[in-house]
């Protein structure tokens, strides 16, 4: 049987790929930028891996690793016997119409004017506000716990396998920066951040997760959670309505309540945020999610919840914060392609860390921001800190600069899997009121449901007693969640913050005291 010929309703004549760059990433973002402008509508049959290979003179596996990106994220499907066809779409999520097939640097129309004119009732200008007792009680009901302190131990979630860090690398990178600084690096510096860092980061982000993204839209943080922080600051106002993902990041919750947010905690199903339940909040024009790996529930986004999120920000003139705490563990195929990706109307803030890579004291991490937001968050955060600790970025981009990040990187999503597979496959079987064990194929962590919030208390103090952490899934709702209470049970356990001798050890003690042959 020989492949099938080229679709009349395709043609590849209008693809050009640099011959010096991965052949396969730009076929990947060449396809997918066609599917979303309307180009390849829902239902085209693509060519035959071997004919498109041909058609483009590159090799057939060049053309089979970017359709398995795309298979991965949705984009396209398979048909038994009959080939691979564009992927049904909702139509009223695809921005057909104002979609540019130029490169974006994430901003267009539809920002509010203040941020560019420092009147009164721009964001930035309220980094002095009080925080009144209104706040003050959201953030009360909303009490942010305390991360756990002390060595990693089986199974804290959060942590990275930090024990494989090449600290010796670091080391001499950090001496060779401190043994002759430049002079100009130890004077006040850009609160936005270093520049080289900032390219260094933008040229990663292209090639790893497909974002026409700038060093000039980036602004270096103290971590993820200042990243957040500052999204609350200066885009929510007392009173404003922001969604978040319920069960969800707490901490995230807790910065959107100190700065007068009335939260509204929208359910999670298996394809994420219910968007149709964020279209009823009238007073709301903020969400803040986790696409590409959800916390705490594991759920990967669907390509088409993805375009309806950016179809209600188009529509709302509202706002996305993503936060793409642990994007580079994904166990097959490369990393999804974010949200800011497929955002062409600039409403997508995104958030990213070092700290799921490196190691989470390092406090290092940067927001991706529509062009027009960039002064505003850069001023912002001057007031607070004036600009990041030199020598940690310098020597990070040096560290990138020097390919030991890509290689980092390649070393941990290799531990982060032999970890997940030993917590797998020693999990204890069949233990009463526990569910299955969930697909992980993302991610430092996953949840195993639980059928109350009785029996998962019970099971983690057993746990504690042993020197075994575990997480309550219950947690990590709001307190005024409409879900049945035993609803909201489970077992949060990460996976990567020991080695497989202390996960076995881990698991060993559980059964002893969870008495499971």
């Amino acid at each position: 049987m020989t492949d099938a010929p080229l679709s009349l309703s395709f043609n590849p004549a209008g693809i050009e790929l640099d011959r010096r760059q991965g052949l396969s990433r730009q076929l990947y973002q060449a396809l997918r930028l066609r599917v979303l402008d309307g180009r390849l509508a829902s239902g085209t049959r693509l060519p035959a891996s071997r004919d498109l290979a041909a058609a483009l003179a590159i090799s057939r596996n060049s053309v089979v690793r970017a359709y398995d990106q795309l298979y991965a994220e949705g984009f396209i499907e398979g048909r038994v016997g009959d080939g691979t066809y564009v992927a049904q779409l909702p139509q009223s999520a695809l921005p057909v119409k104002k979609l540019s097939t130029k490169v974006s640097t994430g901003f267009s129309t539809g920002l509010p004017t203040a941020l560019s004119t420092n009147r009164v009732d721009l964001p930035v200008i309220s980094s002095s506000k009080v925080i009144h007792s209104g706040a003050l009680g959201r953030v009360e009901k909303n009490h942010l716990a305390m991360p756990p302190s002390g060595p990693p131990r089986a199974f804290r979630v959060g942590v990275p396998a930090f024990d494989l860090f090449p600290f010796e690398v670091w080391a001499k990178l950090n001496a060779a920066f401190w043994r002759k600084p430049d002079l100009q690096q130890l004077c006040y510096g850009d609160p936005a951040g270093d520049a080289r860092l900032r390219g260094l980061i933008a040229a990663y982000l292209r090639s790893s997760r497909g974002m026409q993204c700038t060093a000039e839209q980036i602004v270096i943080t103290s971590g993820a959670q200042q990243g957040i922080s500052l999204c609350a600051q200066l885009l929510v106002e007392p009173g404003d309505g922001v969604a978040i993902e319920n069960p969800g990041y707490r901490a995230a919750g807790h910065a959107f309540a100190v700065a007068g947010a009335r939260l509204h905690g929208v359910a999670v199903d298996s394809e994420g945020i219910d968007c149709s339940e964020l279209a009823r909040l009238s007073d709301c024009r903020l969400t803040y999610v986790t696409p590409s790996h959800q916390y705490p529930t594991g759920v990967v986004m669907s390509l088409a919840r993805r375009l309806e999120l950016l179809a209600w920000a188009e529509r709302t003139q509202g706002w996305i914060v993503e936060d793409d705490y642990d994007g580079e563990y994904r166990y097959s195929g490369a990393p999804l392609a974010p949200l800011a990706a497929l955002d062409r109307q600039g409403r997508v803030l995104y958030v990213g860390t070092f700290g799921k890579v490196a190691f989470p004291a390092l406090r290092l991490g940067y927001l991706v921001l529509p062009a027009g937001l960039v002064q505003a968050f850069a001023q912002r955060r001057a007031v607070d800190v004036r600009h990041s600790e030199v020598s940690t970025q310098a020597v990070m981009a040096e560290f990138m600069a020097a390919g030991h990040f890509q290689r980092h990187i390649r070393r941990m999503r290799r531990a982060a899997l032999s970890r997940r597979n030993t917590l797998l496959g020693g999990w204890p079987p069949d233990m009463p009121g526990v569910g299955p064990l969930p697909t992980v194929a993302a991610g430092l962590h996953m949840t195993v449901p639980v059928d109350s919030v009785a029996r998962e208390q019970e099971l983690i103090e057993l746990a504690r007693g042993v020197d075994v952490e575990i997480n309550g899934l219950s947690s990590y709702w709001l307190p005024d969640s409409s879900t049945p209470i035993d609803q909201r049970a489970g077992l949060v356990l990460g996976f990567a913050a020991v080695p497989e001798q202390a996960i076995g050890a881990a698991l060993e003690r559980l059964r002893s005291v969870w008495r499971v042959r």
